[in-house]
């Protein structure tokens, strides 16, 4: 059998490194229009900022190595031009001129290419993305030719991992995102601690504005915004998406759907004998359903794997699993983490669910160094199962990620997050983890034992609820909602009927510094008879919520007595 690959990196390499292992006979060719058919894109934006010192490092596999451990033909500067699924051949251009290859079986990983928004100037030459090592190399070697002052149109994961590498280099940098938050996948209070972060590292952060032109000048350029803000930059970062790079196989009669190839849960397109995988396919969602490309180097690389299983074990393979979107992205000292659907999709899917915030220790409290895991858990709200979680923090952000996308595939409800057997040491956890806890809370939440409000329905509850502030004295004076009766939680029990006579009739809602104190206070409320609730995540959600805003909405001063 003859194979051929169209593209490398991830999926193209993962599926013919796999035939290769069950066919030691196949002939297998991999065309690749690059110059480097196997590379680390994920590390690029660490060679631009000095962690990666060398180019080279970032070359995972070169075809001369490729030839001699797997006896792959591997062909950079191939570019396929045309494809003739009837004829089984494709067209394929070099710098000699156009031939035809031909095949029995044909994987398509052609990738995805930058959106390139109609933006006036993006043809300037100091505007480059960052998709391959040719672009890294650019950008490293500008910074090293003295640029001082960086713009990056894009505040997506690939966007951030610039930004911060060209600040650690010392450079003025300033990111401009469209939508109303940087990391549009997370939840703005969860993304808003790392905007904070951000401008610690002296980031500038322009959100919900739009990037207009660009303005070449001799010496540098200036980035013009819709507001009529002036960037002056020696270099710009363009990373404002990414779309499938498929029209060559589109115009073959390969059914894509907005620019993506559809393919079934084996990779396999509509045209008999060829597969795809990779930034270039639809995904399905796996909480939502949605079909949409996932640009993600994971599920490319399993998904060659199991494509080449088909091609060559067919009726055996197992089948491409729908993607959870799972990704993680370091930002200063702080790291950031997803997994599964947020609120909007959610939202948009018509899924009924709930939204825990908690903000427990990555390892236990009286052991030095712990850090808060600020942790967002959405589930369904009728039987419990979990649908998509979000985590920052200065550590162990990413392993608590990664059980909960694990539980997500696992099809488990929050509730089975507590019977979670999860390593316990005090360097390293705590008794109840983290991610058991959440499952505790969602547990109460599903049973009726906790009732929450959330940061989103502030002015409601200060219009007709009485908001109960259970935070020390010392706490509420340093900034609280104006308006709202301090009770510490440790006095409540003794001090019900001024709660009851500042309530007035009204419903109570509770709050506290993270959620654990005004848990405790709800129960007793509950308990004696009042509507109550409890805010998700507390004063930490509440002013990550605000953002901006934080300092004129709460209030320092003195408390305010009771009726």
């Amino acid at each position: 059998m003859k194979i051929v690959i169209v593209g490398g990196v991830g999926g193209g390499m993962s599926a013919a490194a796999r035939a290769r292992r069950l066919d030691e006979s196949a002939e297998i060719v991999v065309l690749d229009r690059g110059e480097h058919v196997s590379y680390a894109s994920c590390g690029l934006p660490y060679h631009v900022g000095g962690e990666i010192p060398d180019a080279d490092d970032l070359l995972v596999q070169t075809p001369e190595r490729l030839r001699a451990a797997l006896n792959l033909d591997v062909r950079t500067r191939h570019d396929v031009v045309g494809l003739d699924n009837a004829a089984r051949t494709l067209t394929v251009r070099t710098d000699d001129g156009e031939s035809t290859v031909t095949y029995d079986a044909l994987v398509l990983s052609p990738g995805a290419r930058a959106v390139r928004p109609p933006i006036d100037g993006l043809d300037s030459p100091r505007v480059r993305t960052l998709r391959t090592v040719a672009d890294a190399t650019a950008l490293r070697t500008r910074v090293d030719d003295g640029a001082r002052r960086a713009v990056v149109l894009g505040g997506g994961f690939i966007g951030l991992e610039a930004a911060e590498a060209l600040a650690r280099r010392g450079l003025d940098v300033t990111v401009v995102e469209l939508a109303d938050h940087v990391l549009p996948p997370l939840e703005h209070e969860t993304a808003a601690l790392v905007t904070d972060e951000l401008v610690r590292l002296g980031v500038t952060v322009r959100a919900g504005v739009a990037a207009a032109a660009v303005e070449p000048g001799t010496d540098t350029d200036v980035v013009v915004l819709a507001d009529g803000t002036r960037a002056p930059a020696d270099l710009v970062v363009l990373s404002t998406g990414v779309r499938p790079d498929t029209e060559v196989f589109a115009r073959a009669g390969i059914e894509t759907d907005r620019g993506a190839i559809v393919v079934d849960d084996h990779g396999r397109t509509s045209a008999e004998g060829v597969w795809a995988v990779g930034d270039a396919t639809v995904s399905t969602d796996a909480v939502t359903g949605v079909r949409r490309p996932v640009a993600l180097a994971g599920p490319a690389n399993r998904a060659g794997r199991l494509v080449a299983d088909d091609v060559l074990r067919p009726g055996r393979a197992r089948p491409v699993p729908s993607t959870l979107g799972t990704a993680v992205v370091r930002v200063g000292d702080l790291t950031a983490a997803t997994t599964g659907a947020n609120r909007e999709s959610l939202t948009a899917a018509g899924i009924v669910f709930h939204t825990l915030h908690l903000h427990s220790g990555h390892h236990v409290g009286w052991f030095p160094g712990s850090e808060p895991v600020h942790l967002v858990v959405h589930f369904r709200a009728d039987d419990g199962l979990l649908l998509g979680a979000q985590a920052v923090g200065r550590a162990g952000v990413d392993k608590r990620i990664d059980v909960l996308a694990t539980a997500l595939r696992a099809g488990m409800g929050a509730a089975d997050l507590i019977d979670l057997d999860l390593a316990y040491s005090p360097q390293y956890g705590a008794a109840k983890d983290p991610v058991n806890l959440a499952g505790m809370a969602a547990s109460n939440v599903l049973d009726g034992t906790l009732r929450i409000w959330h940061a989103d329905e502030l002015d409601e509850v200060r219009r007709d609820a009485l908001v109960l502030d259970v935070r020390t004295r010392d706490e509420f004076a340093g900034g609280h909602v104006p308006g709202s009766l301090n009770v510490p939680h440790t006095e409540l029990r003794d001090r019900l009927d001024e709660v009851r006579d500042a309530a007035d009739g009204r419903p109570v809602r509770v709050l506290c510094g993270s959620g654990v104190r005004s848990h405790i206070a709800h129960r007793v409320l509950a308990q004696a008879g009042y509507d109550s609730a409890s805010l998700s995540g507390g004063m930490l959600t509440l002013r990550a919520a605000l953002g901006s805003r934080a300092a004129d909405v709460l209030v320092a001063d003195e408390p305010v007595p009771a009726a």
